[in-house]
């Protein structure tokens, strides 16, 4: 009798798993980002699955850049986890014009001037008193929220644009950073489905002026901070296990050190 054969171990890496933090640039979609992940990891060689795992934690709009919280293979099942931290944005509103979408996506349409235009001091007190806390609002007609199996977006744009109910949202902190009128630049510290569009479209209809969103920027997500994260131009053309951030521990704190 021949002796057994012997066992050879399998020696067939694991297929990648963790986070990756990308500093997304204009133009982008958030899905896009992940494809362009996607592509590079089976680039690792062939034992990657064909369609491995990759996800994002929070979307961001083409025409906003900043933090996006990539997630490859198990990590995936964090989503929830992840889009449930506070998030840190900058952003750049437009107090003398409008937009059906409530950003640059749309078009400007002037809105009239008042007697007299909006202080500092003004703005500052108007934030302070209708914009922080929990606060009821109406997302954009232009947005990815599923009304009857459509995404309220396809209906805007088939000319048939939804008056969203208002929804509670948590604003932690609103910071106006710099103003020269039109121009207000602002910090917002929120929680989880917060639309900046909407704060910016309801920050001007308070002040009796026009609002729209037209730059954003998202700086951090829980602890994670974009200072931490790569371009697309930077990424590895071939991403493997070893540009992957380790999944968090199950008692990793992800709202701890958050600017206020």
């Amino acid at each position: 009798m021949n002796p057994a054969a012997p066992q050879h171990p399998n020696t067939t890496p694991p297929t990648p798993c963790g986070i990756l933090l990308v500093d997304k640039d204009l133009d982008y979609t958030s899905m896009d980002v992940c494809a362009i992940v996607r592509s590079r990891l089976r680039r690792a060689g062939p034992h990657i699955p064909k369609r491995i795992k990759v996800g994002h934690a929070g979307t961001l709009d083409p025409l906003a850049t900043g933090l996006l919280v990539v997630l490859v293979g198990k990590a995936t099942r964090l989503c929830e986890s992840f889009m449930a931290t506070t998030k840190v944005y900058e952003a750049t509103i437009d107090l003398a014009h409008t937009s059906a979408t409530d950003d640059a996506e749309g078009q400007r349409t002037p809105a009239p001037l008042p007697d007299s235009l909006p202080t500092r001091g003004e703005i500052a007190a108007i934030i302070a008193s209708q914009f922080t806390g929990t606060i009821m609002q109406r997302p954009p007609a232009f947005s990815a929220i599923s009304v009857g199996g459509q995404r309220a977006y396809d209906l805007a744009r088939r000319d048939k644009p939804l008056d969203l109910p208002p929804r509670p949202v948590r604003i932690d902190a609103f910071d106006l950073l710099d103003y020269t009128w039109p121009t207000a630049t602002v910090r917002i510290i929120c929680g989880k489905g917060t639309y900046i569009r909407s704060l910016a479209r309801d920050l001007g209809a308070a002040l009796g002026v026009g609002g729209m969103l037209t730059q954003l920027r998202r700086t951090r997500s829980g602890d994670l901070s974009v200072a931490d994260a790569l371009t697309l131009d930077a990424l590895p053309q071939t991403i493997s296990q070893q540009d992957l951030r380790p999944i968090p521990s199950a008692d990793g704190q992800y709202e701890s050190g958050l600017p206020r």
